[in-house]
């Protein structure tokens, strides 16, 4: 099927999730890669036990639930800093070829969209630190269906917004086990392995796979 949209994960995928944490590794010390590594998991981990056990809460909420499980793990009982790194996971760095891989996009006349586990407020901030609001046509976000991905009613939400087939969206993301739903769903799947792991749920029998977002149009064309 001809693509018609491009619908990108957010966390991981266009912005750097560990980029708070680095910008206060000198106050955390050595330990600071481990530390935003620890958080990183234990969030998603929460996302996941809470759509299982059918108690949603919002991504904001388990961030901070998440940050003080790390910090407590790690021995970090300074709450300034604390305070300081969950203020900064509201503006994450994107990664340094998004905004020109997503104006050549545009120039192909695809529509562009993110999917995301982020509530509505966290993304609308993310998406104008970055400085790429304006070149995205939506902001989707799990609250409007209570759960998260990679629950297939997640992947629904970009479907029913561009209003097609789930072959006619390519679905980005750096998160396997999200590729893996999109994958699942029926979506065109371009898993984005910028730590060069090895494969996971058999997603390279599958799904296309690029070290960054640089080569995205060309695979697209």
């Amino acid at each position: 099927m001809a693509i018609h949209a491009v619908v990108f994960d957010a966390y991981g995928t266009l912005l750097d999730v560990h980029s708070a944490v680095q910008r206060h590794a000198a106050r955390l010390g050595d330990s600071a890669a481990l530390f935003a590594r620890d958080w990183r998991a234990k969030h998603l981990e929460y996302t996941w036990i809470h759509s299982l056990a059918g108690d949603y809460r919002d991504f904001w909420t388990l961030a901070a639930a998440a940050l003080d499980f790390t910090a407590a793990a790690h021995g970090v009982t300074d709450r300034a800093l604390l305070d300081d790194i969950l203020t900064a996971y509201r503006t994450l760095d994107a990664y340094p070829e998004v905004p020109s891989v997503l104006r050549r996009l545009r120039e192909m006349g695809l529509k562009l969209a993110i999917l995301s586990n982020g509530t509505p407020a966290m993304l609308a901030e993310a998406v104008a630190a970055a400085g790429i609001a304006d070149l995205l046509d939506d902001v989707l976000s799990v609250e409007s269906v209570g759960i998260y991905k990679p629950d297939p009613r997640v992947y629904a939400l970009a479907t029913a917004r561009f209003d097609c087939a789930p072959g006619q969206i390519a679905f980005l993301s750096s998160n396997p086990w999200d590729a893996y739903g999109a994958l699942r769903f029926g979506c065109r799947v371009l898993r984005v392995n910028r730590a060069h792991g090895p494969d996971e749920y058999g997603l390279r029998a599958g799904a296309e796979e690029l070290a960054d977002l640089a080569a995205l149009p060309d695979r697209l064309r």
